[in-house]
């Protein structure tokens, strides 16, 4: 079976519902799944659209053009299609941590996230032997000693000739520049360390400590050029005791971190996220 995805979003209008529907039926494709909502605060729309097109009357070249032909017909729609294959490129940027590198490559070797690992970038060398394992090209721009802007673009160069269309940062410890962030606008993943805006900054179990806290939280989003501001696709959380030293908030959250990138990463794969200004409709 090959589907198509449509995620789009508009001003809620009637017969939105029944157009897109109508659109899939006219030229037979099947509909698989489909999820909506109506922000009733704001007036939006959002939906979903998962459909069957082994036997479309159109090809996939020609139907981004006949879709844009419906959307023309709702106020301010805005809307993306894709298909399965090819399969998205992903490129893994880490810095010296391994554990949710090693997560996300054991989710991609036993399929549950749908994509290429094309390759893993890195400031430092140590995890070179754990992308190895993986069988994952694994490429080292030391920032030490190295003009910032110099290495980055770099970087920015082996993304491009790779044809990365999704970069996870897997707890990658530089701040990207304002050119990197505008390249892959909507298309880099970060992970959070906590429940923003909580605890932000250095040590941030120990300031956790420091508060009594109940629950330590680690959150997945969207990096923007605002630093941790971005829209958030993912949040969890873990108890935590006054028994707690910091080692064990620490493997307490390192768990926590894995999970919510490793969810995060498979529902962008799954185009099941749609960005509304400063959030995010995960269906």
């Amino acid at each position: 079976m090959e589907t198509a995805t449509l995620l789009c979003s508009c001003d809620d209008q009637p017969g939105i519902v029944a157009a897109l529907t109508h659109f899939v039926a006219e030229y037979r494709g099947n509909i698989i799944d489909l999820d909506q909502h109506t922000d009733s605060r704001e007036k939006k729309f959002f939906m979903r659209l998962v459909w069957d097109i082994g036997d479309s009357a159109l090809s996939r070249d020609e139907l981004p053009s006949a879709m844009g032909m419906v959307a023309k017909k709702f106020v301010g729609m805005k809307w993306r299609l894709s298909f399965d294959s090819p399969l998205s490129r992903v490129a893994v940027m880490a810095s010296k941590a391994p554990h949710c590198l090693a997560d996300l490559l054991l989710r991609h070797q036993m399929g549950e996230l749908p994509c290429e690992m094309a390759l893993v970038l890195a400031n430092h060398g140590n995890l070179a032997d754990l992308s190895r394992h993986f069988k994952i090209p694994f490429h080292c721009v030391p920032m030490d000693g190295m003009d910032g802007e110099r290495a980055e673009a770099q970087q920015m160069r082996l993304l491009r000739e790779n044809r990365i269309e999704l970069v996870v940062l897997a707890r990658y410890m530089r701040i990207l520049g304002p050119d990197f962030v505008a390249g892959w606008e909507g298309r880099i993943i970060n992970i959070h360390h906590s429940f923003l805006p909580a605890f932000v900054g250095a040590r941030p179990y120990h300031q956790a400590l420091a508060r009594g806290v109940k629950i330590i939280g680690a959150t997945a989003h969207y990096v923007t050029a605002d630093l941790d501001q971005g829209p958030i696709i993912a949040q969890d959380i873990a108890p935590v005791s006054h028994r707690d030293e910091v080692e064990d908030l620490i493997r307490k959250g390192r768990d926590v971190e894995r999970k919510v990138l490793g969810t995060a990463v498979r529902l962008h794969l799954e185009r099941r996220v749609i960005v509304s200004g400063n959030r995010t409709i995960v269906f």
